[in-house]
């Protein structure tokens, strides 16, 4: 982030775990929560994106470390956690946007192709939560799940990841009703279509860019700083009382009808 929004160190003593941290848009949002102050703790399956990413963060300034996990695997998840807990000494806010997507008509999708998408987006969401509950409870900490739009409306190609993020909803808005006793808050961001994500350049063809980029009110695709605020907004003092929300940044772009015709 270059432009200044918020406060100096907003966040500053607050600890997170960022899956899917090293890229894409929850690696924007792991360099905000750094720049805010936070320590991170940046969680993939994948080394080979994490260091690079936490070495970016430190060389700015900021506290990260590099954790190796797949987030459908629990004792990969759990192992994670205690070593953030054993690096940072607590854990103040998670996460969660380890994700898969690809594109396929339902009718050719396998059982496979969509269960390996709903493990990664959903269950490795609710892996994710769960095994923070106990350091989340102790720091009355945050939640906060990367969804999608995909599943308001009937998206082609995307039933795989529309049916794992209307679930992700669904759990941000059930732990918030259940941890709101802890002083646990859960919120989602839905990003919209994100320009200088590797999913639009690798999943949108120029034409149906070129439709979308139509179907957006104010006239522009969004940014990943623009997921990053939104995100640092949720996680700072100033959001402490919502709580199962799923916060919308994607222009009014959803809004629009027949979004995928015009």
């Amino acid at each position: 982030m270059t432009d200044k929004i918020f406060v100096d160190n907003i966040l500053a003593g607050r600890v997170a775990f960022v899956t899917g941290g090293g890229t894409g848009i929850t690696g924007g949002v792991a360099r905000a929560l750094a720049e805010s102050g936070a320590r991170v703790a940046l969680v993939s399956r994948k080394m080979e994106h994490l260091e690079p990413a936490a070495e970016a963060i430190r060389a700015n300034g900021g506290e990260a470390i590099a954790l190796t996990a797949d987030v459908r695997n629990m004792e990969e998840v759990e192992r994670a956690v205690a070593a953030t807990i054993e690096q940072f000494g607590k854990l103040d806010l998670i996460v969660n946007g380890a994700a898969g997507n690809f594109l396929c008509p339902a009718e050719e999708l396998s059982p496979n192709g969509f269960g390996t998408v709903v493990d990664i987006d959903l269950k490795g969401t609710f892996n994710v939560c769960r095994a923070a509950f106990s350091e989340l409870k102790k720091s009355r900490g945050q939640i906060l799940n990367i969804s999608a739009t995909l599943h308001y409306v009937g998206t082609p190609l995307q039933l795989h990841v529309s049916a794992a993020k209307a679930g992700v909803d669904a759990l941000t808005r059930q732990l918030a009703v259940e941890w709101g006793r802890y002083g646990i808050r859960s919120n989602a961001i839905a990003p919209g279509p994100i320009e200088d994500t590797e999913g639009m350049k690798r999943l949108v063809p120029p034409q149906v860019k070129e439709k979308l980029l139509r179907g957006i009110p104010v006239g522009r695709f969004g940014l990943i700083k623009d997921i990053a605020q939104a995100a640092i907004f949720l996680c700072s003092d100033a959001a402490s009382f919502i709580n199962g929300a799923v916060l919308v940044v994607d222009g009014g772009q959803w809004l629009s009808s027949g979004r995928l015709l015009q």
